[in-house]
């Protein structure tokens, strides 16, 4: 059983894929440490599937090769290769090499020296672009508001394997490990490291990606939309008293007509309200209805151990 399981979920990285794991092997030889690289292919449409089997056959006692039957998102490839896991401590890279490897000493000792359950790779300047960098700290801020966590962490991540294996429990076809790991554990430290510009492929993140994992991460994991529907009601309930209170005294103190307008304004506005606590609802209900179906957070084409 090696010391290290190093879980790198892949996505359309056919040209680092080998760089990464040559940089890792050296890493853990330096530190003295047996491993296990376990790349997730999740779903990549170019080569990247080749390459994983090419660097199996070459170190078939260093790595596992995993294929899922189709994209599930990194979070999701990321929780297939905790499950393949073995050994002590698990850690998580990016298949980029924005991530050096060589960066993981610093992971460990920061493990060693505050005694914690995971360890997160932070970065005093990130190299990604503006769009992605507004992005992350949108879901970093609303993390810290939503689940009152620090607001920092990225997925360079050292964690002991009693913890990840926790995230095995949950088995829907949503998952977000961060908020899982904030759930289960306080003991959390953080690293500061080196994070570097992409030597090969674009970043395939986009505004689309950003709202799609926002709105999921709000509806899976919050009752904030449904709180704002109720808080909502009630500012529309006492604004409509107020209104309805100045057209009755403007009715009896000046006899002044109440008027298609005001009347046109409240049903507009009072069935506004409602489609929109109807479109939340209908949300929520989707999400239950997903999770009611049983929908597994991802499935395996191929695996070579």
């Amino acid at each position: 059983m090696p010391d290290y399981s190093i879980v790198v979920p892949v996505y359309n990285s056919n040209q680092s894929l080998e760089p990464l794991f040559r940089r890792i092997d050296a890493t853990m030889k330096g530190l003295n440490k047996s491993f296990r690289v376990i790349f997730v292919d999740d779903g990549s449409i170019d080569s990247s599937w080749e390459v994983i089997t090419g660097i199996k056959r070459q170190e078939p006692e260093k790595v596992t090769a995993v294929r899922l039957a189709r994209n599930f998102g990194q979070h999701n490839a990321t929780l297939c290769g905790i499950a393949r896991a073995e050994g002590e401590y698990i850690i998580t890279i990016d298949d980029d090499l924005q991530n050096p490897p060589e960066e993981i000493p610093k992971l460990i000792k920061t493990m060693q020296e505050e005694d914690a359950d995971l360890v997160y790779g932070i970065y005093s300047k990130k190299q990604h672009s503006l769009m992605r960098n507004v992005g992350s700290a949108v879901i970093r801020g609303g993390s810290k508001r939503l689940f009152r966590t620090r607001g920092q962490g990225s997925s360079f991540r050292l964690m002991k394997s009693s913890l990840a294996k926790n995230l095995l429990n949950h088995k829907v076809n949503f998952i977000y490990i961060d908020e899982l790991f904030n759930w289960y554990t306080s003991g959390i430290a953080f690293a500061l490291v080196e994070h570097h510009k992409r030597p090969y492929q674009k970043s395939t993140y986009s505004p689309r990606t950003l709202i799609s994992l926002l709105s999921n991460l709000v509806i899976y994991y919050t009752a904030v939309p449904l709180r704002l529907m109720v808080y909502g009601g009630l500012i529309s309930s006492i604004v409509s008293f107020i209104v309805g209170l100045v057209f009755i005294y403007r009715k009896v103190a000046s006899d002044v007509p109440l008027g298609f307008t005001a009347l046109i304004v409240a049903i507009l506005f009072s069935t506004s309200v409602i489609l929109l606590s109807l479109g939340v609802i209908g949300e929520y209900l989707s999400r239950i209805y997903e999770v009611q179906n049983r929908k597994p957070p991802f499935a395996i084409r191929d695996i070579l151990e």
